[in-house]
């Protein structure tokens, strides 16, 4: 039997350090291919934010400065983490909205059609949340969202008021309490064996690898990826939508070179530029004017 890894990360699509892990999660999905499977358990980061207290972040406590709060955690985290983070607008929590929980059952009824859309849904909330200040923890967006990433709405929307998301996501909380996971984001590593080792916080891949090398006794190895415009315009298509950071982790780039190839691609029409709060996400161009049968969309 071929070894194979298994990363499991338990999220809130709200987590700004969840967010920041996504270029090593991308870099180790393109690097390895299917010897590495990453899939997520929902924890609910804010059950109200009413209640909600982060005394180390010093979030918390008075409802009208949650966001501002909130917000200015972020920015400090994309500092470190390098992720997209837009706070200009950022209103997340309401009176009448004060939970990152129907976020999280969002995604388990998005599961339900797939872990694969599934986890194209999770990545356009974390997008919507930090880097388009969008309220995704509303309904009307998450349907919005949803139909972004072609989930079939109807399903969705069943999913969500017929109790089996909610049901899906009380069911990821007690994989939570199993492993003692108190805060975001936190991983579980399990090999093809059966063996596995929790991780708890904001890892690097260094760290990653080293977990991934014990568990598979080094079977599992990083393959050599050139980096070349082919190889570069290939990580973007198989992403859709990239942050330069995520390019730069991806091929152990520095900001030099990350700026290079994306100002390459650019310039040439190669790739198109949409800026995101104090970064931008960079996306394979696509010729306008035409209607694709697929997506049953006019392009600009």
């Amino acid at each position: 039997m071929s070894m194979s890894i298994e990363i499991i990360e338990f999220t809130d699509p709200a987590c700004t350090w969840c967010w920041g892990s996504e270029p090593l999660l991308r870099k180790l999905e393109y690097h390895f291919g299917p010897k590495i499977k990453v899939g997520y358990v929902m924890g609910g980061l804010v059950k109200d934010a009413m209640t909600f207290m982060d005394s180390g972040n010093n979030i918390g406590g008075d409802l009208t400065q949650f966001n501002q709060q909130v917000s200015k955690h972020w920015l400090e985290a994309a500092e470190r983490h390098g992720m997209p983070v837009q706070t200009d607008g950022f209103e997340l929590f309401t009176e009448s909205d004060r939970s990152t929980y129907p976020m999280n059952i969002a995604y388990k009824a998005a599961q339900f059609q797939g872990e694969a859309i599934a986890n194209r849904f999770l990545r356009r909330m974390r997008e919507a949340v930090a880097a388009e200040a969008r309220q995704a923890n509303r309904t009307e967006v998450l349907i919005e969202l949803a139909n972004d990433v072609d989930l079939n709405i109807s399903m969705f929307i069943t999913s969500m008021s017929d109790g089996s998301a909610d049901q899906a996501f009380k069911a990821d909380q007690e994989i939570m309490r199993k492993y003692y996971i108190r805060g975001f984001p936190g991983y579980l590593i399990k090999d093809s064996e059966g063996k596995e080792i929790v991780m708890r916080g904001y890892q690097s891949y260094s760290d990653f690898m080293a977990v991934i090398n014990m568990l598979s006794k080094d079977i599992v190895t990083t393959p050599d990826i050139e980096v070349n415009e082919e190889n570069v315009i290939d990580f973007i298509n198989h992403y859709g939508r990239i942050a330069p950071v995520e390019l730069q982790e991806a091929f152990d780039l520095d900001n030099h070179a990350t700026n290079y190839w994306l100002k390459i691609l650019a310039n040439r029409g190669d790739v198109s530029v949409l800026q995101a709060g104090n970064s931008a996400f960079y996306s394979l161009s696509s010729q306008s004017g035409l209607c694709s049968s697929n997506t049953g969309m006019c392009n600009l």
